[in-house]
Protein backbone atom coordinates (compact mmCIF):
# COMPACT_ATOMS: atom_id res chain seq x y z
CA UNK A 1 0.00 0.00 0.00
CA UNK A 2 1.54 3.36 -1.01
CA UNK A 3 2.18 6.26 1.78
CA UNK A 4 1.92 9.58 1.06
CA UNK A 5 -0.81 12.32 -0.41
CA UNK A 6 -1.39 9.78 -4.39
CA UNK A 7 -0.31 11.99 -7.29
CA UNK A 8 -2.35 12.82 -9.98
CA UNK A 9 -1.80 10.67 -12.85
CA UNK A 10 -0.21 12.29 -15.97
CA UNK A 11 -1.93 11.61 -19.07
CA UNK A 12 0.10 12.50 -22.13
CA UNK A 13 -1.37 12.40 -25.39
CA UNK A 14 0.84 10.78 -28.46
CA UNK A 15 1.90 14.13 -30.16
CA UNK A 16 3.12 15.02 -26.78
CA UNK A 17 5.14 11.87 -26.63
CA UNK A 18 6.47 11.86 -29.78
CA UNK A 19 7.74 15.73 -28.63
CA UNK A 20 9.28 14.77 -25.45
CA UNK A 21 10.57 11.24 -26.65
CA UNK A 22 12.39 14.21 -29.43
CA UNK A 23 13.76 15.75 -26.81
CA UNK A 24 14.80 13.19 -24.83
CA UNK A 25 16.58 11.75 -27.46
CA UNK A 26 18.40 15.13 -28.55
CA UNK A 27 22.06 15.27 -28.41
CA UNK A 28 21.96 18.64 -29.08
CA UNK A 29 19.46 20.55 -26.37
CA UNK A 30 20.62 20.74 -22.98
CA UNK A 31 21.22 17.60 -20.29
CA UNK A 32 18.88 19.75 -18.10
CA UNK A 33 16.13 19.70 -20.87
CA UNK A 34 16.54 15.86 -22.31
CA UNK A 35 16.56 14.98 -18.57
CA UNK A 36 12.99 16.83 -17.54
CA UNK A 37 11.55 15.07 -20.65
CA UNK A 38 12.94 12.30 -19.69
CA UNK A 39 11.27 12.26 -16.57
CA UNK A 40 7.44 13.48 -18.13
CA UNK A 41 7.75 10.40 -20.35
CA UNK A 42 8.36 8.26 -17.39
CA UNK A 43 5.61 9.76 -15.19
CA UNK A 44 3.29 9.56 -18.51
CA UNK A 45 3.89 5.47 -18.59
CA UNK A 46 2.73 5.30 -14.67
CA UNK A 47 6.37 4.77 -12.73
CA UNK A 48 5.87 6.16 -9.44
CA UNK A 49 8.02 9.39 -8.28
CA UNK A 50 10.62 7.44 -6.38
CA UNK A 51 11.21 4.46 -9.09
CA UNK A 52 11.76 7.58 -11.41
CA UNK A 53 14.18 9.30 -9.22
CA UNK A 54 15.94 5.80 -7.76
CA UNK A 55 16.68 4.91 -11.59
CA UNK A 56 17.73 8.48 -12.78
CA UNK A 57 19.62 9.23 -9.56
CA UNK A 58 17.68 12.15 -8.79
CA UNK A 59 15.22 13.53 -5.40
CA UNK A 60 11.43 12.36 -5.69
CA UNK A 61 11.14 16.04 -4.45
CA UNK A 62 13.06 17.02 -8.17
CA UNK A 63 11.32 14.13 -9.98
CA UNK A 64 7.47 15.71 -8.29
CA UNK A 65 8.86 19.35 -9.45
CA UNK A 66 8.84 18.63 -13.04
CA UNK A 67 6.24 16.13 -12.89
CA UNK A 68 4.03 19.37 -11.73
CA UNK A 69 5.35 21.43 -13.89
CA UNK A 70 4.55 19.76 -16.70
CA UNK A 71 1.01 19.50 -15.76
CA UNK A 72 0.78 22.89 -15.14
CA UNK A 73 2.37 24.40 -18.50
CA UNK A 74 2.99 21.90 -20.92
CA UNK A 75 6.36 21.27 -23.01
CA UNK A 76 6.95 25.20 -21.62
CA UNK A 77 7.25 24.29 -17.80
CA UNK A 78 10.48 21.99 -18.69
CA UNK A 79 12.24 25.26 -19.05
CA UNK A 80 13.77 26.85 -16.47
CA UNK A 81 12.00 30.10 -15.05
CA UNK A 82 13.83 33.70 -15.16
CA UNK A 83 15.69 34.32 -12.14
CA UNK A 84 15.96 37.61 -10.49
CA UNK A 85 18.78 39.71 -11.23
CA UNK A 86 19.48 42.73 -12.71
CA UNK A 87 16.87 44.02 -15.52
CA UNK A 88 18.33 44.62 -18.82
CA UNK A 89 19.56 47.89 -19.52
CA UNK A 90 18.62 47.83 -23.50
CA UNK A 91 15.77 46.58 -24.89
CA UNK A 92 16.10 43.98 -27.76
CA UNK A 93 14.79 46.15 -30.53
CA UNK A 94 17.60 48.56 -29.71
CA UNK A 95 19.84 45.91 -29.83
CA UNK A 96 18.35 44.50 -32.93
CA UNK A 97 19.02 48.45 -34.51
CA UNK A 98 22.25 48.60 -33.44
CA UNK A 99 23.18 45.11 -35.64
CA UNK A 100 21.06 46.26 -38.44
CA UNK A 101 22.81 49.87 -38.60
CA UNK A 102 26.04 47.95 -38.66
CA UNK A 103 25.24 45.78 -41.04
CA UNK A 104 23.45 47.60 -43.59
CA UNK A 105 25.32 51.38 -43.35
CA UNK A 106 28.38 53.15 -43.54
CA UNK A 107 29.49 55.69 -41.11
CA UNK A 108 28.96 59.43 -42.19
CA UNK A 109 32.70 60.25 -41.97
CA UNK A 110 33.40 58.41 -44.64
CA UNK A 111 34.97 55.40 -43.05
CA UNK A 112 33.97 51.89 -45.57
CA UNK A 113 33.23 50.24 -42.26
CA UNK A 114 31.99 51.22 -38.39
CA UNK A 115 34.20 50.37 -35.60
CA UNK A 116 32.87 49.76 -32.09
CA UNK A 117 33.67 53.25 -31.30
CA UNK A 118 32.36 55.06 -34.03
CA UNK A 119 28.88 52.84 -33.78
CA UNK A 120 28.57 53.51 -29.92
CA UNK A 121 29.35 57.71 -30.88
CA UNK A 122 26.30 57.52 -33.17
CA UNK A 123 24.02 55.28 -31.03
CA UNK A 124 24.71 56.84 -27.69
CA UNK A 125 25.55 53.62 -26.50
CA UNK A 126 29.02 52.60 -24.58
CA UNK A 127 31.45 50.98 -26.63
CA UNK A 128 31.81 48.09 -24.69
CA UNK A 129 28.52 47.37 -25.16
CA UNK A 130 28.54 47.75 -28.51
CA UNK A 131 31.42 45.79 -28.70
CA UNK A 132 29.63 42.83 -26.55
CA UNK A 133 26.37 43.03 -28.92
CA UNK A 134 29.17 42.72 -32.12
CA UNK A 135 31.01 40.09 -30.61
CA UNK A 136 27.84 38.19 -29.50
CA UNK A 137 26.08 38.41 -32.90
CA UNK A 138 29.98 37.43 -34.59
CA UNK A 139 30.07 40.38 -36.68
CA UNK A 140 33.31 41.29 -38.17
CA UNK A 141 33.48 44.68 -38.21
CA UNK A 142 36.16 44.56 -41.21
CA UNK A 143 34.98 41.81 -42.98
CA UNK A 144 30.75 42.11 -42.13
CA UNK A 145 29.68 38.79 -42.00
CA UNK A 146 27.15 37.73 -39.21
CA UNK A 147 26.87 34.01 -38.22
CA UNK A 148 24.13 31.71 -39.01
CA UNK A 149 23.79 31.28 -35.47
CA UNK A 150 21.60 33.40 -33.57
CA UNK A 151 22.04 33.92 -30.21
CA UNK A 152 19.63 33.46 -27.53
CA UNK A 153 17.94 36.93 -25.44
CA UNK A 154 19.52 35.55 -22.48
CA UNK A 155 23.09 35.39 -23.70
CA UNK A 156 22.43 39.24 -24.17
CA UNK A 157 21.20 40.00 -20.63
CA UNK A 158 24.63 41.69 -18.92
Amino acid sequence: MAIGRPMPPLVLTEDEVQQLQSIANSRSLPHSIVQRAQIVLACGAGETNTSIAKRMGLTGMTVGKWRKRYRELGLEGLHDELRPGRPRTYEEDTVAEVINRALQTKPTDGSTHWSARSLAAATGIPKTTVHRWLQTFRYSLTGRSISSSRPTPSSLRR
